[in-house]
């Protein structure tokens, strides 16, 4: 069952506020290292029921006459073609995205870094599309000894090396396409060179996760764990922050283990460190915004779930690495659930027992849950689609929303002329019948108005789903989840 957990408006005006604070509090100009994703945080607003995907980008978006863009990306990572996994699209051509996406809705991107740098044809073809489009482009290289050699790396042969960015704006948002681009290594070369300079600059770090101020095994703490299952983050309390004021904080252990690094660099720099831990360096408000514990907490645990079920079906398909999962299982253990405190995991293996086809099912934001077979018309997951349109619209069951006349057609297209195998419908090709239906079906089309009350349903299907009905239903604001079978 969706309930809302958090304040969005709360958090959007506590944010950025709270930066606004930091930047004063370091004489007027601030780089800010941008942790996650600014755009399409879906992860924050599954474990955060209210929080808006686009929850920082609007946050931003308060700060925009005060604020400016730097896109930071990795030269190795553009010669390896590296690829977004949510997007499939090259780390090169996501920041082409991401200028414009800043720009259309009026945030300003100052420059593009090319960080590791080290000249090629394909790093230079990137650079000149990047200048094509009217914006700066400065190169920071490798140093060796980092992160250890703080005599080298903060010096003229270490950091002095690197290009200065010219910066016009109080606020220096450092953003990258994914991780590894080099976004801190960026703000502490920026502030040597504008300590250089005469300039007061100071650093601060914005994670949404972990959340600094709720207990370390909370499961909206665990979920993140579970979210970089792949990267073996742990979460984990701040040994510093604990020592410093003798308050627990939560924090993540990358930032732990290079904390002596950063204070060393800040020493060096400003001849004293203005952080006594990894918690001080942060922004993070998301903490003081959750209004109902007990939802954001459900939420967590299905997205645990989730995980599970997801890192199941990719090790069904290719069975190379089984560290994932298993951590995943231990932070179930830890968070006290199963796959039986999913609802619709549940109903879905019970449908597929009964009928020895799979099954599906789908929990409703009301806490509904409606299953679907197979049949020789209709897939599972088609099946329980119309379904649950039918029970949102307050139709009766027996009322046929699509003709048999409808779908035989449709089938034999897809047999005969498309060298399909598998005549049942998939769920996009559902949904053009339905709406071809609904011209003349005042039924049909009542159900297909019920689509947008989709959004932010539970769906677990018995088999690994078809590519097309995963994508379709994940685009209406369906979680879904499959057994690996």
């Amino acid at each position: 069952m969706y309930k809302i957990g958090f304040d969005n408006d709360k958090y959007k005006n506590m944010q950025s506020q709270r930066i606004r604070e930091r930047i004063s509090e370091f004489g007027g100009k601030l780089y800010l290292e941008f942790g996650g994703k600014l755009f399409d945080d879906f992860h924050a607003s599954r474990v955060l029921p209210g929080f808006q995907p686009d929850s920082k980008l609007q946050m931003l978006l308060q700060l925009k006459d005060e604020a400016e863009i730097v896109i930071v990306i990795s030269t190795s990572d553009i010669e390896k073609s590296k690829r977004r996994g949510d997007l499939g699209i090259t780390y090169d051509d996501d920041v082409v995205r991401l200028i414009g996406e800043f720009t259309n809705i009026g945030l300003m991107v100052g420059s593009v870094v090319l960080t590791k740098y080290a000249p090629s044809a394909r790093v230079q073809e990137f650079e000149d599309r990047l200048k094509s489009l009217g914006y700066p482009v400065y190169h920071h290289y490798m140093i060796e000894g980092y992160p250890s050699n703080i005599a080298k790396i903060v010096s003229d042969d270490g950091y002095g090396k690197n290009d200065y960015i010219e910066t016009s704006r109080e606020l220096v948002v450092v953003t990258a396409p994914g991780p590894g681009s080099g976004k801190m290594a960026t703000c502490l070369s920026q502030l040597y060179h504008e300590n250089k300079r005469g300039i007061k600059a100071g650093y601060a770090k914005f994670e949404t996760f972990p959340i600094w101020n709720i207990p370390l095994k909370h499961p909206v703490n665990i979920a993140y764990e579970a979210a970089t299952a792949d990267l073996n983050d742990v979460n984990m309390i701040d040994p510093w922050h604990l020592e410093a004021y003798g308050v627990t904080t939560v924090n993540y252990n990358r930032d732990v283990e290079i904390f002596p690094v950063l204070k060393a660099t800040f020493d060096k720099i400003y001849g004293k460190c203005p952080y006594k831990s990894p918690t001080d360096m942060g922004v993070n408000m998301a903490g003081n915004c959750i209004i109902d514990d007990d939802a954001c907490q459900e939420a967590s645990k299905q997205e645990i779930i989730r995980r599970y079920f997801t890192a199941l079906c990719a090790n069904a398909k290719l069975p190379v690495n089984n560290n994932e999962l298993y951590k995943i299982e231990l932070l179930m253990n830890q968070a006290g659930i199963s796959t039986q405190d999913r609802a619709c995991t549940v109903a879905a293996r019970e449908v597929a027992q009964r009928t020895k086809q799979p099954g599906a099912a789908i929990e409703l934001n009301d806490g509904t849950v409606i299953t679907g077979k197979t049949s020789e018309l209709l897939g599972c997951s088609s099946a329980m689609l119309l379904n649950a349109l039918k029970h949102l619209a307050g139709i009766d069951d027996n009322i046929l929303l699509i003709l048999p006349e409808v779908i035989k057609p449709v089938q034999k297209l897809k047999v005969n002329f498309l060298g399909g195998h598998n005549p049942r419908l998939h769920t996009d090709e559902t949904l053009l019948a339905l709406s071809i239906s609904a011209s003349n079906n005042e039924h049909a089309a009542a159900a297909l108005a019920q689509l947008k009350n989709l959004r932010n349903t539970e769906m677990h299907a018995s088999v690994i789903l078809a590519q097309v009905d995963e994508s379709l239903l994940k685009r209406l604001g369906v979680r879904v989840t499959c057994e690996p079978n």
